[in-house]
């Protein structure tokens, strides 16, 4: 077969496989575009129609021959076709099943963000190599043939087998080979102002050879120095493993040169022995604190897998830990008194408590309330949602929760108002499995592969659920703090929650056209998403981000009688909108999403324990004016909502997804609206200002004196639209002396 002539533009030869019976012919599998099968028609017509002309003028060969002849026929392909791996393991199921999916480079985005529409679930999971894209997806073999019928870029189709537990499974012989060959693959940045992964867990082992590069021994400490440093358990080297490589079931696949420019510290907080008292969990945790910072100042990423069921229920409401936690990240306590970024574990689940039928209902028991300290208000909480899906073909059972879904370990928020909204996002935190009668288990093919504290005996195994989740958030988050070094722990965790979005399946709980009430479901179980770590990172042409960090002082003395001092100040921000390119776009639709991020020094108090407005040092508030809205309309529309904060909240006709019920509790405010985009260009004065806060009360001297930071991350995103918005705004801000970064 002349397969030369298969592989042109438009048509992409994917596959080709000769009979291993004499006298069956060569089989060449193909995916063509329409214009590729224009092409190949013409290719055909030719052949039957033109022969070339010879030099002597006479007629040669019909065009085409060496391919048109070695064809017997053309068959639309199906499933079959494309299946790499051995015959006997070709789904013969009708039901949904588990797909190893190979994608050229240039669809599989494409690929993987339509898919879904033809039932075809991708998980997150995906291996990365020269020429190929490789997701695990799960579908049923009509729907998987529609999607690669409907969409470009399948090359190949394959039974995914290897999961964390084929690496959890291996002897200790094979497990010491892979390894050998991930740390020949792995480079720590010698140089430079490092960020630090500081784990408050049972400590870390420094002898396993994938974590002692990037930890020293100088750098590990306990919050008792009685307790020594190693860890007895398990649970902090597994948190260490995750956090410099992540699932290292896609790493160990890859052999991709990794790069780790970050590095780790260790502060126990937990003896090896016993629990610590209730009444000293915050003081345990301020403790192994200010323990790591005795080494040097450092920007460090502090992450917490360790909650508490003893202050459950508490239905969002303060606890001594969480507030303690707040205090620590306001820097309000601590030997240092700086802002400090910190990660905390939502909490898992009583597994005994499932059936083997719809987990969410359960999840969202009062029961399984996230655990404190986790609804800290300055903290990001991590929860855990769920893309593996693939058991062993061998093993019975099938996955608990479907591709892209909360993980059934997962706790949720008991509240859906008032307090801030916890988890604040949500990363991978494994399935369990449903064989027999229940409880559903625990499955090693459905965890995370990671580093085992029992080195050299062991070098590898899984852990999960939201201690899992939280370490892979503090390496997303730690790379991002390490691309910009310069910006606030406020502003990072903006970037970096405002970036979350939910998944198809997150979003399938939604009625069509949903109301603002509709999101609460979502934002108890899942926060704000996935954090989309491409789009916290990076502007493009049609699509940037805005960054201002600053400081307001909320209230000044009040010279009337009364309980309370009086509003001082608030910030207007006249954003550099690329006006000329908007207003091109006329009607097309253009996405803003804001986010306000600042740390707020906590009153738990009981009288404060029941307001929002008195547990917080200050409460910021965003506004947007309206397309035809003055500067001083809008100036006077914010100074009445600012001097009744407790008052009733109407929503307002005006365009926001999530609404003032939502958006305006906590300490992290996001919200997102889409408007067209003359209209956005007539929308560009925000403001930033206080409404209330214990700082307001006459029992404090001196508000004058009491200044708050905050960062402001702006985002405009026009889609698919063809549209050149970074430039314009580019160049006004190179013209303007503001606090405003282009990242």
């Amino acid at each position: 077969m002349a397969t030369k002539s298969l592989n042109v533009s438009g048509i992409t030869l994917l596959k080709v496989a000769s009979s291993v019976e004499e006298g069956q012919p060569t089989r060449a599998t193909v995916f063509a575009s329409p214009e590729g099968l224009d092409k190949l028609r013409r290719k055909i017509e030719d052949f039957g129609e033109k022969n070339r002309p010879q030099k002597d003028g006479s007629e040669g060969r019909p065009f085409n021959a060496d391919l048109v002849q070695s064809i017997a026929s053309i068959v639309e392909a199906g499933l079959r076709a494309l299946w790499r791996s051995p015959n006997h393991k070709f789904p013969e199921t009708a039901g949904p099943v588990s797909w190893e999916v190979w994608l050229d480079k240039e669809h599989a985005n494409t690929f993987i963000a339509h898919a879904r529409e033809y039932g075809v679930a991708v998980s997150d999971d995906r291996l990365e190599f020269p020429e190929d894209t490789v997701v695990i997806a799960a579908a049923t073999r009509d729907a998987l043939a529609l999607a690669i019928r409907r969409l470009a870029g399948v090359r190949a189709l394959a039974a995914p087998t290897v999961t964390a537990d084929y690496f959890d499974a291996m002897p200790v012989e094979e497990q010491a080979e892979w390894l050998d060959a991930l740390t020949a693959l792995t480079t720590f940045d010698g140089v430079g102002d490092f960020n630090y992964i500081t784990l408050l867990d049972r400590g870390v082992s420094r002898a396993h050879p994938l974590i002692s590069p990037a930890l020293d021994s100088a750098d590990r400490h306990a919050a008792d120095p009685a307790w020594g440093v190693e860890d007895q358990v398990g649970h902090g080297t597994q948190l260490a493993g995750l956090s410099l490589y992540g699932d290292l079931t896609l790493t160990l696949q890859t052999r991709s040169p990794i790069q780790i420019r970050y590095r780790l510290e260790s502060a126990k907080i937990i003896p090896d022995a016993g629990q610590n008292p209730h009444h000293l969990l915050g003081a345990t945790t301020g403790a192994g604190i200010n323990a790591a910072e005795a080494m040097a100042d450092r920007r460090r990423t502090f992450t917490m897998a360790s909650t508490t069921e003893d202050d459950t229920p508490h239905d969002g409401a303060p606890t001594s830990w969480s507030s303690a936690l707040d205090q620590l990240t306001a820097g309000v306590s601590g030997n240092k008194k700086i802002q400090r970024l910190m990660l905390v574990s939502a909490g898992n689940t009583n597994q005994n408590h499932f059936g083997n039928d719809n987990y969410l209902p359960v999840c969202d028991l009062p029961d399984h309330e996230i655990e404190s300290p986790a609804q800290a208000w300055n903290v990001i909480s991590v929860g855990a949602y769920t893309s593996k899906n693939v058991i062993p073909p061998d093993e019975p059972g099938t996955p608990l929760a479907p591709v892209g879904d909360l993980a059934p370990s997962s706790r949720t928020a008991s509240w859906s108002s008032h307090w801030p909204i916890k988890p604040d996002v949500v990363f991978e935190g494994g399935n369990w499995v449903v064989n027999g009668l229940p409880p559903p288990m625990k499955h090693p093919a459905l965890s995370l592969l990671t580093t085992d504290h029992t080195y050299p005996q062991r070098a590898f195994t899984t852990c999960g659920e939201t201690s899992g989740a939280t370490a892979l958030a503090a390496k997303a988050i730690t790379e991002l703090w390490s691309d910009y070094p310069n910006l606030w722990p406020e502003t990072i965790r903006a970037l970096f929650v405002s970036s979350a979005r939910w998944t198809d399946q997150m979003r399938s709980h939604l009625p069509n056209n949903p109301g603002k009430g509709h999101y609460a479901p979502l934002f108890k179980r899942y926060g704000f998403g996935v954090p989309d770590m491409a789009r916290a990172r990076r502007s493009a042409s049609n699509a940037l981000t805005l960054i201002v960090q600053d400081a307001i002082t909320p209230f000044r003395k009040s010279g009337k009688s009364g309980l309370e001092h009086t509003h001082n100040e608030m910030k207007l921000f006249t954003l550099p909108w690329p006006v000329e390119e908007l207003r091109k776009l006329t009607n097309a639709p253009v996405t803003l999403r804001v986010a306000l991020s600042t740390f707020i020094a906590p009153n738990p108090s009981e009288p404060a324990r029941g307001s929002k407005f008195r547990y917080a040092s200050h409460n910021l508030r965003f506004k947007l004016n309206r397309a035809n809205e003055s500067e001083s309309d809008f100036i006077a529309r914010i100074s009445k909502v600012a001097d009744q904060p407790e008052a009733p909240v109407i929503e307002e006709n005006d365009g926001w997804m999530f609404g003032r019920n939502r958006r305006d509790v906590g300490s992290l405010h996001i919200d997102e609206l889409t408007c067209a985009a003359s209209d956005l260009a007539r929308r560009n004065i925000l403001a930033v200002h206080p409404v209330s806060g214990w700082w307001k009360s006459k029992s404090v001297p001196d508000p004058d004196t009491r200044s708050a930071r905050f960062s402001l991350i702006v985002e405009i995103d026009a889609g698919e639209v063809e549209a050149d918005l970074y430039s314009e705004v580019q160049a006004i801000i190179e013209n303007l002396n503001v606090a405003m970064v282009v990242a």
